[in-house]
């Protein structure tokens, strides 16, 4: 059995619906268990129903009605008969995220939160699966809080690999077409949870583990995985072969290929992961897989942007030893910084530090109590895996450096 995931992108209108069946015409479906995230911006705009309901009650309506209507548009495109069953089905499952914010009695963020994320996924399962069957490609709908179980720590969920996998094999036929969501899964008590960041990339990886799949393909918007962001970087390559390894190398510092946590369970069991385009879906894309390193093996360029680069040293002139980095990695965990960098000397200990949850002039303060304290905000890192010197070169180019740091196959420069 192939596991496909479309992420949202794919299907963010009607378009990306048609554009869907074609892909699957070009490349079958039989065998086959696709995942599906929420529609475009769908998940931004379920956050900002939660926003409502926890600051002012009287604009859940309002915002739950903004995200309906969204949806009606695309049924609109898609469904020539307004009086299509599917109108009614989607404003059923709008009409339950109303209803559990009625009767709803926790004051706890995160389990709102994934009570109500959860509805994104569901209603674009329900609309493609309902398309496919209009244009005459039958398939079964999963709700995949069946079958994917975890414990309760809503919004970064773990699996409980056994339950799940009991589940998987009992209640899915690898003859059959699926379609499920991503992302989601659900407790003990049957509650929605979320699986974290690359939710949906997980949930594929997930599948396909308990059902010793194939292959997985995740479907995205480029010719597959490149050696840079095309964004920064002119040029961008397209990388051919990634082993599990390189690839979790490359996420470690900060590349979007795929999140280690998807790896881990193909990697078990050699399952390969194919990236490829939903525009182009016969390219052949990128494979990651067993394998030496990547093909063909060029520099490949990251960047990180909006850090924080800090240089602690030591009041008194002590060393900077064991102790004093394991109480400065504590005050990071605490303080919700993601290390991304760190260099020390006898007295003094740089480290460039991700301020995503704004808690910097929280940490400064307590920092400058024990140490002198220099810090540079909106710093860009950047890395490059497999260097030359060509490809440094291109990156000094006009930038004023602020810490380097090299090891055999990785340059890290921390630039203004």
């Amino acid at each position: 059995m192939r596991i496909f995931k479309f992420g949202g992108a794919s299907v963010k209108d009607a378009d990306g619906v048609k554009n869907l069946v074609s892909v699957l015409e070009q490349v079958g479906y039989e065998h086959t268990l696709i995942v599906v995230s929420a529609m475009g911006k769908t998940t931004n705009a379920m956050e900002t129903v939660v926003t409502s309901y926890f600051r002012d009650k009287s604009e859940v309506a309002a915002a739950i009605q903004d995200v309906l209507k969204y949806h009606n548009d695309i049924l609109m495109d898609l469904f020539e008969n307004d009086k299509h069953p599917i109108f009614k089905k989607i404003k059923e499952l709008f009409d339950e995220v109303q209803g559990f914010l009625a009767w709803n009695k926790s004051p706890k963020h995160s389990f709102v939160y994934d009570q109500v994320i959860g509805y994104g996924e569901l209603v674009s399962t329900t609309i493609l699966s309902a398309y496919l069957n209009e244009v005459g490609i039958n398939n079964t709908w999963l709700d995949v809080r069946d079958y994917i179980k975890t414990d309760d720590n809503y919004r970064d969920a773990a699996i409980n690999w056994e339950k799940t996998q009991e589940n998987i094999s009992k209640g899915i036929d690898k003859s059959k077409f699926y379609i499920t969501q991503g992302f989601i899964g659900s407790d003990d008590n049957n509650f929605t949870t979320t699986l974290g960041r690359e939710g949906s990339d997980y949930s594929a990886a997930i599948l396909a583990y308990c059902l010793n799949a194939t292959a997985v393909t995740i479907w995205k918007d480029v010719p597959g995985v490149l050696n840079a962001d095309p964004r920064y970087f002119d040029n961008a390559q397209l990388l051919n072969q990634i082993s599990y390894r390189e690839a979790i190398e490359l996420a470690f510092y900060g590349a979007s290929v795929i999140h280690p946590k998807t790896l881990q369970p193909l990697q078990r069991k050699e399952i390969p992961l194919l990236v490829k385009s939903f525009l182009e879906p016969k390219n052949a894309g990128t494979t990651v897989g067993k394998g030496p390193g990547i093909e063909p093996k060029v520099p490949c360029f990251i960047v990180k942007k909006n850090q924080v680069l800090m240089k602690l040293s030591s009041l008194d002139f002590s060393f900077i030893v064991e102790d004093s980095i394991s109480e400065l990695f504590k005050l990071f965990h605490d303080h919700k910084m993601k290390v991304d960098l760190i260099q020390n000397s006898a007295i003094s200990f740089s480290v460039c530090v991700d301020n995503k949850f704004g808690r910097l002039n929280d940490l400064l303060e307590i920092l400058k109590r024990k140490f002198k304290v220099n810090h540079q905000e909106d710093v860009s890192l950047y890395t490059i895996r497999h260097f030359d010197t060509e490809a440094i070169t291109s990156l000094q180019n006009g930038k004023e450096i602020l810490l380097e740091q090299r090891g055999k196959e990785t340059v890290q420069l921390v630039v203004k």
